[in-house]
C-alpha cells in the first residue's frame, strides 16, 4: 500500500456502502481509479482468532433492532429517490470471508471492480445471498475466472492470511464502519461524506492530471440533513 495513497474501504455487506460504490464509479470514476479499494469485512472465528494473535481487534458491534429498522427505512427512502432498484437479500449464518477473499481472488487477476460490480448487483439487486459458495462460483464463471477458487477462496491459508492483514490496516487506519473514506490523517465516514472526500482530492490534485472541476449544484447526498452523525454509514 502506497504511504498516504486516499483508500475507500468497501463492504459488500453494507448497502450504504454499495450506493457509494455506485456514486463513486458514476459520477466521479476518476477519483474511484485513483483510490485503493480496501474490502472491510466481520471476521468469523479463524479469522478473529489470527486477527488477535497478532494483537488486532475489530472495531464493530452488533446492530440495535431499531438501528436495523432504521436502515431499512432508510436505503428505502434513497433507493426510492435515485430510482436504484433494491431487493433486500436475507442473510442465514453468513460467512463474509466468501465474498470478500474472492474479491482478493478477482484483484490479483485484474478484474476486481468487475467482480464487486457484480457481487453489489447480485447482493442489493438480485437479492440473492452472496455467502452461498454456488453464487461466488456463479460471479467467476460470468467474469471468466476459476469458479472453484472464487468459491473456495475462504479456504485457502494464503489469502486467509491476506484477509487478517487487511483486517489489521481497518485497525490502523481507524475503520469504525463503512463506507469509509481515507487519505492521511483525513477521514471521512458514510454516504453523506463522500461528496466531502471527492473535494478533498479535488483540492489536492490527487492525481493532479485528471481531477476535473466539481460539478455545480449538489452531489449525491452531500446536502441532505442527518442525525446523530449516522452520515449514512454502517458500524
Amino acid at each position: 500500500m502506497a504511504r498516504g495513497a486516499p483508500r475507500f474501504y468497501f463492504s459488500l455487506r453494507s448497502p450504504y456502502s454499495w450506493l457509494a460504490y455506485r456514486e463513486l464509479t458514476e459520477r466521479h470514476p476518476d477519483v474511484a481509479a485513483a483510490v485503493e479499494w480496501r474490502p472491510f469485512f466481520e471476521p468469523d472465528a479463524t479469522s478473529e482468532r489470527l486477527l488477535t494473535e497478532r494483537g488486532g481487534s475489530f472495531p464493530y458491534t452488533p446492530m440495535s433492532r431499531a438501528k436495523h429498522l432504521y436502515i431499512l427505512q432508510d436505503i428505502g427512502r434513497i433507493t426510492k429517490e435515485r430510482d436504484v432498484p433494491l431487493n433486500w437479500p436475507v442473510d442465514r449464518d453468513p460467512v463474509w470471508e466468501i465474498p470478500h477473499l474472492a474479491y482478493l481472488v478477482a484483484d490479483r487477476e485484474g478484474l476486481g471492480q468487475q467482480y464487486i460490480a457484480a457481487a453489489y448487483r447480485t447482493r442489493w439487486e438480485e437479492g440473492r445471498d452472496i455467502c452461498d459458495r454456488d453464487i461466488v462460483a456463479g460471479l467467476g464463471t460470468e467474469l471468466g475466472l476459476d469458479p472453484r477458487e472464487l468459491a473456495g477462496a475462504a479456504d485457502d491459508p494464503a489469502l486467509r492470511e491476506e484477509g487478517v492483514r487487511l483486517l489489521l490496516d481497518i485497525c490502523k487506519d481507524g475503520v469504525f464502519g463503512v463506507p469509509f473514506f481515507v487519505h492521511g490523517f483525513t477521514r471521512f465516514w458514510g454516504l453523506d461524506r463522500l461528496p466531502g472526500f471527492v473535494g478533498h482530492l479535488r483540492e489536492r490534485a490527487v492525481p493532479a492530471a485528471a481531477m476535473p472541476a466539481p460539478e455545480s449544484g449538489p452531489v449525491g447526498l452531500g446536502s441532505r440533513t442527518t442525525d446523530d452523525g449516522h452520515a449514512g454509514g454502517c458500524g
